[in-house]
């Protein structure tokens, strides 16, 4: 579970985040939509320790995220950066292998590379294990990092804009897979996205910012509908429902 209190930040006198109190449920995918500006990666970003808390609290599994050792934080929270960089020259498999660092100090056991292993599989990647990340495309990249941060097995995982650089199919492939890391692993998911039906589709439930704040937090269809839409970005929007889904159309 992951819970904030009065969580925010703020950069001179801008406030980025203000005020925010959550509590996410364990074992659920939770996305974070709202338009540019609202806060979300700063947010997530707070709750993952890569950004200082001005005020508030943030804890993980019952840890103070900014009181907890890092060694430990490492054992129960992972995190998917937007702007992930790797300067030395690796393959994907020595990439993924960086996610056992918590549990193996470097010192990879028989243990260690078997996750390795099935996180590479469990992203598709076997075909381009021994490739360097540079020779590859920018969705082979972030499917690459994302089976870092599962190979890491914590019970949370934090991704912020996953889908960067991935066209429809891996797109959608990517959330299938962030589906079955909680449906089947039990994972406790929190994913901040821009496209409102990829939420709709595959979270269990979105929390949905603006100007720094929650406007609503619920289940997929007590958020996704034309006035809360309209209100929170701004245009005109029609809801459907198609085979059980909840489908977000764009008035021209």
């Amino acid at each position: 579970m992951i819970e904030t209190n009065a969580l925010s930040k703020r950069y001179g006198d801008t406030v980025v985040v203000d005020g925010v109190t959550l509590s996410l449920p364990a074992a659920e995918v939770t996305a974070i939509i709202g338009p540019n500006g609202a806060g979300k990666s700063t947010f997530l970003s707070m709750i993952a320790r890569l950004l200082s808390i001005d005020t508030g609290t943030a804890h993980v599994c019952g840890m103070d995220v900014a009181k907890a050792p890092s060694d430990a934080l490492a054992l129960k929270l992972a995190v998917l950066r937007q702007d992930n960089q790797i300067v030395a020259r690796l393959t994907v498999r020595d990439l993924v292998g960086f996610g056992r660092f918590p549990h193996s100090r470097g010192r990879l056991t028989g243990e260690d590379r078997a996750m390795v292993e099935e996180a590479i599989g469990f992203l598709g990647l076997q075909d381009f294990a021994e490739r360097y990340l540079d020779e590859l495309s920018g969705g082979q990249r972030q499917r690459a990092f994302v089976a870092m941060v599962l190979a890491q097995d914590t019970q949370t995982i934090l991704l912020d804009e996953p889908l960067n650089n991935l066209d429809i199919r891996h797109a959608v492939a990517m959330m299938r897979l962030v589906r079955r890391a909680a449906d089947e692993l039990g994972k406790t998911i929190v994913v901040v996205l821009h496209d409102i039906n990829f939420a709709a589709a595959y979270a269990d439930r979105i929390v949905a910012m603006k100007n720094g704040r929650v406007a609503v937090e619920g289940r997929v269809e007590d958020v996704v509908t034309e006035t809360i839409i309209g209100e929170i970005f701004g245009i005109e929007a029609s809801i459907r429902q198609v085979d059980d889904q909840i489908v977000c159309l764009f008035r021209r």
